[in-house]
This record gives C-alpha cells, sequence and structure tokens, in this order.
C-alpha cells in the first residue's frame, strides 16, 4: 500500500528560526492592552499630571530661596529681629505650603495612575497566559513528545513575568522620563538659554545610544542564560520525575553531574553578562557625569556674572538631579526591557506553533447513535519513512466487544490515538474511521473524546487527592457517584482503608500507589465518565491474578452496552470477544472468534499456546503483585 504523505499543514510548525523583532512582540501585546483604552488614556493623564507637578517642584523652591535673601541680607545688617515678619510679608510661608502641596500632588497622580493601570496588567497577564496554556493543550501529540515540559514551562512563567514588566516599566519608568525630559528642555530653553537644553539633550542621546549599543551586544549574554537555564530545569524535572529509575539504577551521581554541566555553563554566561554590565554602567555615568559638569559652570558663571540668583541655580541643579536618578536608571530598565521582550518573544513563539490536528471550520459535534466504529483502509505512518499500519479495515459493531492483540509495534495502540484524534489520518491515502458513520476527522474533536473512555495500559495520575483524579472523569458528578465508580472498580475498600480516605495524595504522575491501585483507579475514573464508546488498552496489565479476574468480570459487564475496542496482550482476558483481531508489523494477519482461530492453527495460536505453557510453570509471572 502507499505511504502515507504528509501535507504541510499536518507537520507541525517550527517553533521559530531565531527571535523575533522587537516590534513584533509589542504589537502582539497591544490588543490585550488597548481592551482597556479609557482606563489607560486616563493612567496616562495621570502621569502627565505627576510630571507637570514633579517640574512644580524645583521651581517653588527656586522662589522659596530667592525670597529668603533678603532675609540673609538683614541678617547681615543685624537686623535679624526683623526677618520672620519679612518673610511672613512675602509670602514665603505660602510657598512652602505650596511646595508640599506640590509634592503631595506628584504621589497622587503616580498612585492614581498605578491603580488605574493593574487591571490593565494583571488582565493582560491572566488572558495572555490562558491562550497560552489552551493553545499547548491544542496541539498535537507529536510536539508535546518532541518538547521538554520543564523548559516550556520556564518559558511560560518568563514570558508572563515579562508582560509585567514590560508594562511596569514602559508606564512608570520610561514614558515618565520621556515626559519629563520634554518638559525641562522646554523650560530651560523658554527660561533661560537654549545653551542648558542643548548640552542636556545632547547627553542624553549620547546616553541612550551608549546604552542601546552595549545593551545589545549584551542581549546574547542573556539569551545564553535563558537558554542554558531552560536546559538545566528540564534535566532537573525530567530526573526528578523519574526518581524511581534514577534509583533503581545508582545514577545519582550520573544525573548529578548532567545538570551541572549546565549549571557550569549557565555560571560561565552569568560571569561574562556581569562583566559587560559594569562596562555598561560604568560609560552610563561618565556621560551624564560630563553633561552635569558642564551645565553646572555655566550656571555658576552666570551666578557670578549676576544674570542668575541663587534660586536659579539651585532651580538648574534639581532639575538635573530629577533627570539624572531615572537617566541613570533608564540603562537598568532599557535592559530589564530587552530581557522581557526576549522571554516574551519565546512564549508568543509557542503561540505561532500551528495545531496539527485542526477541527474543520464547519465541524459538527459527534452524534453517536449505536457507537459502531469502522476502520476503512487505514494507513498511517508517524514519520514518512516507516509506515505503522497497512491498510487495515474491521468493524466493530455497535454494542460488540473487539479484540486486538499481537505482538510489541504490531500497531495495537496507535489504533487507540488514530481513534481519539492524536493525529489525523491523510485524506488522500490514509484510509477513514467512522463512527455510526461519520468520519471522525469531521466532527470536534471535544465531541469525539467526550464519547469515548479509555483504561490506558501507562495510567498517569495528577499529583492530586484520589477523589479528584476519580472524580476528573466527570469533574461535576457528586461524590456518591464517585464512590459508585470506585465500588464498581473494587478500589472503594482500598480507600477507605487509608487514613484520610479518599482526600489521600497520590504524589507527582501517582507514584504513591501500586501500578495495579493506579490501574482501578483509571478504571473507576472511565466509568464515572459513562461514555458509550469504551477502549481498553491493557486495561488489567498491571494487576495481579484475583484482582484481574475481578475486574474483568466488572469490565465484561460494562462492556455489554458499549461499543467496545481492547488491545491486549494476554490473550486469556479476550476470549469472550465477539471479533479478535490479530495484528503483526502494521497489517491484520487474522480475525475471527477465539475458537475459531484456535482451528486455524496461525500466528493467534501459537500465542495462545505460548501463554498457556508460561501459565502452567509460573501461573502469575506475567501479574506483577501489588504493593501494599
Amino acid at each position: 500500500m502507499p505511504m502515507r504523505r504528509f501535507s504541510a499543514s499536518n507537520e507541525p510548525a517550527p517553533a521559530a528560526t531565531g527571535p523575533r523583532n522587537d516590534w513584533q512582540t509589542i504589537v502582539s501585546l497591544l490588543p490585550y492592552i488597548t481592551a482597556y483604552k479609557w482606563r489607560v488614556a486616563f493612567a496616562l493623564t495621570c502621569l502627565i499630571g505627576a510630571k507637570v507637578a514633579n517640574l512644580g517642584v524645583p521651581i517653588v523652591m527656586k522662589h522659596i530661596v530667592d525670597g529668603l535673601a533678603p532675609v540673609q541680607h538683614l541678617t547681615a545688617l543685624g537686623r535679624a529681629e526683623h526677618a520672620p515678619g519679612i518673610v511672613l510679608m512675602g509670602g514665603i510661608g505660602l510657598m512652602v505650603v505650596a511646595y508640599a502641596a506640590v509634592r503631595l500632588s506628584t504621589s497622587l497622580f503616580t498612585e492614581l495612575r498605578e491603580i488605574l493601570f493593574s487591571k490593565v496588567t494583571e488582565s493582560a497577564v491572566r488572558q495572555l497566559a490562558l491562550k497560552v496554556f489552551r493553545h499547548l493543550h491544542a496541539l498535537s501529540l507529536r510536539f508535546h513528545l518532541d518538547r521538554q515540559t520543564g523548559g516550556m514551562s520556564r518559558d511560560i512563567e518568563r514570558g508572563t513575568r515579562g508582560i509585567t514588566q514590560l508594562i511596569s516599566y514602559s508606564l512608570y519608568s520610561i514614558l515618565p522620563t520621556l515626559v519629563e525630559v520634554g518638559l525641562v528642555l522646554g523650560f530651560f530653553t523658554v527660561k533661560y538659554e537654549a545653551y542648558y537644553a542643548l548640552v542636556t539633550l545632547c547627553a542624553l542621546v549620547a546616553y541612550i545610544v551608549f546604552t542601546v549599543k552595549v545593551t545589545e551586544w549584551r542581549t546574547h549574554f542573556r539569551r545564553t542564560m535563558n537558554e542554558l537555564d531552560s536546559r538545566a530545569n528540564s534535566r532537573a524535572i525530567d530526573s526528578l520525575l523519574n526518581y524511581e529509575t534514577v534509583k533503581y539504577f545508582g545514577n545519582e551521581e550520573w544525573e548529578t553531574r548532567r545538570y551541572d554541566e549546565n549549571l557550569h555553563r549557565y555560571r560561565a554566561a552569568a560571569i561574562k553578562s556581569q562583566h559587560s554590565l559594569s562596562a555598561l554602567n560604568f560609560g552610563q555615568q561618565a556621560i551624564i557625569g560630563t553633561g552635569l559638569v558642564f551645565i553646572l559652570w555655566r550656571a555658576t558663571q552666570g551666578v557670578m556674572a549676576g544674570k542668575l540668583t541663587l534660586g536659579d541655580l539651585v532651580l538648574i541643579n534639581t532639575f538635573m538631579l530629577q533627570l539624572y536618578i531615572p537617566l541613570n536608571f533608564l540603562g537598568v530598565v532599557y535592559r530589564e526591557l530587552k530581557q522581557s521582550l526576549t522571554d516574551m518573544d519565546r512564549m508568543f513563539t509557542l503561540l505561532t506553533v500551528e495545531r496539527e490536528v485542526p477541527d474543520l471550520p464547519d465541524a459538527r459535534a459527534l452524534a453517536v447513535r449505536g457507537g459502531e466504529v469502522r476502520f476503512s483502509h487505514v494507513n498511517f505512518a508517524y514519520e514518512p519513512a516507516r509506515q505503522i499500519l497497512h491498510d487495515v479495515s474491521f468493524t466493530i459493531a455497535a454494542g460488540t466487544t473487539t479484540a486486538v492483540v499481537g505482538h510489541s509495534g504490531s500497531g495495537k495502540s496507535t489504533l487507540a490515538r488514530l481513534m481519539f484524534r492524536f493525529y489525523d489520518l491523510d485524506r488522500a491515502s490514509g484510509g477513514a474511521i467512522t463512527i455510526d458513520g461519520q468520519d471522525i476527522r469531521d466532527v470536534t474533536q471535544d465531541s469525539l473524546r467526550a464519547s469515548i473512555g479509555i483504561v490506558p495500559q501507562d495510567t498517569v495520575l495528577f499529583n492530586d487527592s484520589i477523589y479528584y483524579n476519580i472524580a476528573y472523569g466527570r469533574p461535576t458528578a457528586s461524590r456518591d457517584e464517585v464512590i459508585a465508580a470506585a465500588r464498581a472498580a473494587h478500589i472503594h475498600a482500598f480507600i477507605e482503608s487509608l487514613p484520610k480516605g479518599y482526600e489521600t495524595a497520590v504524589g507527582e504522575r501517582g507514584l504513591k500507589l501500586s501500578g495495579g491501585e493506579k490501574q482501578r483507579v483509571a478504571i473507576a475514573r472511565t466509568l464515572l465518565k459513562n461514555p458509550p464508546v469504551l477502549l481498553f488498552d491493557e486495561a488489567t496489565s498491571a494487576l495481579d491474578s484475583r484482582s484481574e479476574r475481578a475486574i474483568q468480570q466488572e469490565l465484561d459487564l460494562i462492556a455489554r452496552e458499549r461499543t467496545t475496542l481492547v488491545i491486549a496482550h494476554r490473550l486469556s482476558t479476550v476470549v469472550h470477544a465477539q471479533q479478535i483481531i490479530v495484528m503483526d508489523r502494521g497489517r491484520i494477519v487474522e480475525r475471527g472468534t477465539h475458537a475459531e482461530l484456535l482451528l486455524v492453527q496461525g500466528l493467534y495460536a501459537q500465542m495462545w499456546e505460548l501463554q498457556q505453557q508460561r501459565a502452567t510453570v509460573a501461573p502469575d509471572v506475567e501479574h506483577a503483585p501489588e504493593r501494599s
């Protein structure tokens, strides 16, 4: 049969060939900000108000200083006893009150700005994090098998934190500084002379150019640090998730060395980053200091020539200090902004990965009537060079049980993945899978998966309580329904024997439970879901003989009214199936009932005889005893 061809739409999109332009990242964020345009407008108004009030602080101080000059003159003449009256008569007291009022206004407008914009920031973070989380769940199994979850989770964490930092630094540092610079330059030009504005502007331009150039040079150090941090975190999480495997082989030191390799590289990159940061800081201080010297020298000359008052000197110096502090901080802000944009880029890149298995625009909900499942000439390959299924065709009649057996690697579990649409068949040459005549590629994935219940061979549980893991099959179920499902799965008595009962934590991936206990939780979860189509993928593989017989009887009972596909290795669990499909190397080689297949004396008969011999020699050799 022809190999399954992969179309461009079915291939997972590459994460990225390189970092995107910073403006692309900012543009991607804008829709989440402009959704609150009125709050943004009010916040910006408060920002301007705060800077205007801040500009008034040194102006009021200038008038206070100039108003005190007569007092100093009277003191020099020996008439200091009249100074307080003159101060009050000159309105200096009102100026002091005005000074306090202006400073308070600056703080008031600043806090109002933060109150107004906090909702915008947190809402944008929430919406984006939720969108990325939902998008990751919508991506194919292939994408998640190719990615390391630890590194991806760090990308999301840093990306959401980067949004907060970008908005915070932009609104609270960069924009206020630019507004203040504009106001100060205008004031210098109008009130004094263009020299002050020109020197300030030159220092500012030199500062910004130097900061941008050096920061651009430093960015690759930070990007390298991020990559190494993600890699180290991925290895650490992978190692801890496989804690038991590490212990089985005594490879604690090996895992530690692998982790330390990344930490060592991270340390080298961090040292280079710190050295370049020191060079940046020194250069920034040199530029600001030079500009300050030129301005104060000119102002001092103006005072000595009688063109400026002491109040003017204080005013100019205060303005420069007010600009100096945020400008000094602007370098740090720019570096953090570049880092935030880098972090956000990695998160937004996840959103650009296209879904390998999308729903059609006009996809409808699956309407299950009887539940007949049909595989028609199915051909499938995970990779083009290695085909898994070859022209597989069979039908599971509504309300009947069909078992698929075969050696490992024959393609049995692939059937289950295709039924759940973890992968889609190629429409040109891949065949089709239908339920009650409806091609599963034409229906919504949500409705399809809601109609199928699965008990997988490798049961993975959430790090939560037993009750939560059973209720996960139908989160809206009542407690009585959850307990009823546990009873049906023969696990209720075990749960009740535990000190915390149903609230017992199962641990990471359910490692606190034995394999058989996890399997029974999975069975209870599927029973609670109560779907019309059932899929058992080695559902009793982790149980001992007694538990297997008890649960097998229960599975047979619940399968009577449902369409059931059983994927099995142990043939003793499928002898009562109405149809048994025997697969070998991705092809159906035999089919029939248990009795019919034994009469054929083919592959099924050989497998049956071999398993019977093993059972005679060691009845429980295939059944691992459960842990207490």
